[in-house]
């Protein structure tokens, strides 16, 4: 396992995370990401928001999968208010929603630790116009934890779940729980009531990332009492302009 902890002392992004999956109409994902990674990625990091990456799910072809993060949650109102306010949005968003069903499946994050986010300091992005797929497989575990859990699920999974994927060649570039603070840009909603435990994993392949889940009932077994239920699994292929990637 490539060990993260350093990167991430020195260059923990995003406080603020936002976990965005979009629903679209069949055939449109390909238009979305071409649109989005035109107009959308320079324009919303000049208000100062950080696009960490963006994806298509591997599992659901009318799927995408993108994570914005911001400073804070008043910065992340006013870049919100003026992006959406702004100029490019108003030209591209009948475009942009024409593709989409639904974009409410959004949650909001922050780092499980101080330490515990994305370290983006070597994450570079592809130019305007880039067209080829990264290689690997970005992978995020969402964990519906039970309602009497709370904090200490943090310090469980550092004790006993992080070792053993460690071993089992799992390679953890980030993990997180529910923001709590009210959501405060109302006109985008955020699933609100949910109390999660996520973490990212990055892969070569999406045969390495088979053999490491057969090897991993263990960490599966050890999660199950403290989870409403499963895991919910997203197995992402970053797009051409995605800073993050496999």
């Amino acid at each position: 396992m490539h060990d993260h902890t350093a990167e991430m002392k020195t260059s923990s992004c995003c406080p603020i995370l936002e976990l965005r999956q979009y629903t679209l109409h069949p055939g449109m994902r390909d238009v979305l990401i071409e649109l989005f990674e035109r107009e959308f990625i320079e324009s919303q990091e000049a208000l100062g928001m950080t696009l960490v990456g963006q994806f298509r799910d591997l599992d659901h072809p009318d799927r995408f999968v993108w994570l914005r993060g911001f400073p804070d949650m008043t910065t992340r109102a006013q870049a919100l208010e003026k992006f959406y306010g702004g100029p490019i949005w108003k030209a591209h968003r009948e475009a942009a929603n024409a593709t989409m069903i639904d974009s409410d499946n959004v949650l909001l994050l922050r780092p499980a630790r101080p330490t515990s986010g994305f370290a983006m300091e070597r994450a570079e992005r592809q130019p305007l116009g880039a067209i080829e797929k990264p290689r690997g497989l970005v992978v995020a575990t969402i964990c519906h934890l039970k309602d009497e859990i709370g904090y200490d699920f943090v310090d469980f999974f550092e004790r006993k779940i992080q070792s053993k994927l460690s071993r089992d060649g799992t390679s953890l570039l980030a993990y997180f729980v529910t923001e709590k603070h009210p959501n405060t840009f109302p006109a985008l909603p955020v699933r609100e009531k949910v109390n999660v435990f996520v973490w990212f994993s990055n892969f070569p392949d999406e045969t390495t990332h088979a053999n490491s889940l057969d090897r991993t009932k263990s960490v599966a077994n050890e999660l199950a009492p403290r989870l409403k239920g499963p895991p919910e699994i997203l197995k992402l292929l970053p797009t051409p302009r995605s800073r993050l990637r496999g």
